[in-house]
């Protein structure tokens, strides 16, 4: 049996855990879901110098504080840059990184790189009009708008999303993640949701440095076709993919 530590992506905490820690609670593996400073329940923590290195500390602490051996460390969407950053530091307490619809990042690449131009400056002019010019709002979360990554995502599931959902702080995608050479050997998993592991490997193969992060020795693939979020639109298919990944391959 595994412990399992859960990270949470942008706007979300915890709560946003709890179908697939059940999950993997009924399959007898330990489940801890994480909640990041300033956001959800820890929202009063929330001031402009929280930031990718703040975040890194919390995901350190989470496992150190999960027990004694070594855990799962779980990264949803933008929470990959804080669990490589802390996965890198205590490799020996993490037994396997799972990156569910995400992957990590190269060593003095900041998540704002990783966007095309245009969504870069739309991005900053939203933090600059809307979130006091250090957070990001919670979006519209529209599935008539952005029906490729809600897909999958009751009315009332995207009510929810809106309703708990908080300000993400903008220096998590600002603050470069710097990375130790060599890196750890630590096996790695990838749960893609939104992208097909053949665009994957296409975009690895033709030298993307991001994309060819998430390839060759220690990888292995799971696909599971749903939206962006699948702890929330298919929780109990996201936890028996990741009780298997902590299996023997």
């Amino acid at each position: 049996m595994a412990t399992f530590v859960l990270v949470p992506g942008f706007w979300l905490g915890a709560w946003a855990w709890e179908e697939v820690a059940s999950g993997l609670r009924e399959e007898g593996h330990e489940a801890v879901p994480v909640t990041l400073t300033g956001l959800a329940e820890r929202a009063g923590e929330l001031t402009p110098e929280v930031g990718l290195e703040t975040h890194i500390a919390d995901v350190v602490d989470a496992v150190e504080s999960a027990g004694p051996g070594p855990v799962v460390l779980v990264a949803h969407s933008g929470a990959n840059m804080a669990v490589t950053g802390a996965a890198d530091r205590i490799p020996d307490r993490v037994s396997r990184v799972v990156y569910v619809d995400s992957g990590p990042m190269p060593s003095g690449m900041a998540g704002i790189d990783f966007r095309a131009p245009d969504d870069r400056a739309e991005l900053e002019k939203t933090v600059a009009e809307e979130g006091d010019g250090w957070t990001i709002p919670v979006p519209a979360f529209d599935a008539d708008i952005d029906p490729v990554n809600l897909a999958g995502l009751s009315a009332e599931r995207l009510a929810e999303m809106r309703r708990r959902g908080t300000p993400q702080p903008f220096a998590t995608v600002t603050q470069p993640l710097r990375r130790p050479e060599p890196l750890p050997g630590t096996p790695r998993t990838l749960v893609l949701c939104t992208i097909p592991l053949a665009a994957v490997r296409q975009m690895a193969d033709s030298g993307n440095p991001v994309f060819a992060m998430m390839a060759g020795p220690g990888w292995t693939y799971r696909e599971l076709p749903t939206g962006h979020w699948p702890m929330l639109s298919e929780p109990r298919e996201l936890a028996s993919l990741l009780a298997e990944s902590a299996g023997p391959e």
